[in-house]
């Protein structure tokens, strides 16, 4: 009775082994790729990564910022293997450098709105960026249109909408656009303007509001990647891009992208 109680216990175990989810690869081969992403995709991208890594097992060691100072990086030698960008013209500077390897690729389209905490007077729905110029607004928050892409959006709809002269005394600029978010969740300033993305992740989906800018006011926010030159993990760095582009395109759906057509 001992021995058959022993052998039913082993063919248990055996069976929980055989049930049990596959683990992640990584640990076992060490496999590795490294990305510059642009800051607006850091909810986003993060998501990605890890069921990606669930996938395939290879670790995702992603950087996340400004798409400017990626592209002054990547021309000093940065050791990335992929880079997201938030524009199309930081990826193609990168191909005219001769740092690519192959064409630069759309993978999303972004969106900008104004974020406020839900605590805010501020009429966004009625008003729209008009709102901005209320005397209420001390500060606001836009990302610095010198190396984020979002910034020049931004600056491009405030122009739009004749209200660009009586808010710029206004701004505070964030060296991309999480830092330009930190500020209004922090209080350091009254208003964002930031990526839809960032708007629809936690903190800011459950401490704030939005109001979607008019894409008509801004010009197009193509967001394009690129497999880098001289990369240390070219093949993974080209199955990263293929998922991104593959079962990724439900997450960046998820936190408001546009998706090229395939």
């Amino acid at each position: 009775m001992k021995a058959l109680r022993c052998v039913a216990m082993s063919l248990a175990t055996v069976a929980a082994l055989l049930l049990a989810p596959a683990a992640p690869r990584a640990q076992e081969a060490g496999r590795s790729v490294s990305v510059a992403v642009a800051a607006n995709m850091k909810p986003a991208f993060e998501e990605i990564a890890r069921a990606f890594h669930w996938k395939t097992g290879v670790e995702v060691k992603a950087v996340y910022g400004a798409s400017g100072n990626f592209f002054a990086q990547i021309q000093n030698g940065a050791p990335f293997d992929l880079f997201l960008s938030a524009d199309a013209e930081f990826p193609a500077k990168v191909a005219e450098a001769g740092l690519a390897d192959g064409k630069p690729f759309t993978y999303a389209y972004g969106a900008l709105v104004v974020w406020v905490p839900k605590a805010s007077p501020l009429d966004l729905q009625g008003k729209g960026l008009a709102a901005l110029a209320d005397p209420s607004v001390q500060k606001l928050a836009i990302a610095n249109p010198q190396v984020a892409p979002y910034g020049r959006a931004a600056e491009a709809a405030l122009k739009a909408a004749g209200v660009y002269d009586r808010v710029k005394d206004r701004f505070v600029m964030g060296q991309n656009v999480s830092q330009t978010a930190q500020f209004v969740q922090s209080g350091n300033a009254q208003a964002g303007l930031i990526p839809l993305s960032l708007a629809l992740a936690p903190p800011l989906s459950a401490e704030g509001r939005f109001f979607r800018v008019p894409e008509g006011t801004y010009e197009k926010i193509q967001q394009d990647a690129v497999l880098l030159k001289g990369a240390k993990n070219a093949a993974l760095a080209r199955e990263l891009a293929a998922f991104l582009s593959g079962p990724g395109r439900a997450t960046l759906e998820k936190f408001g992208y546009a998706l090229p057509a395939k």
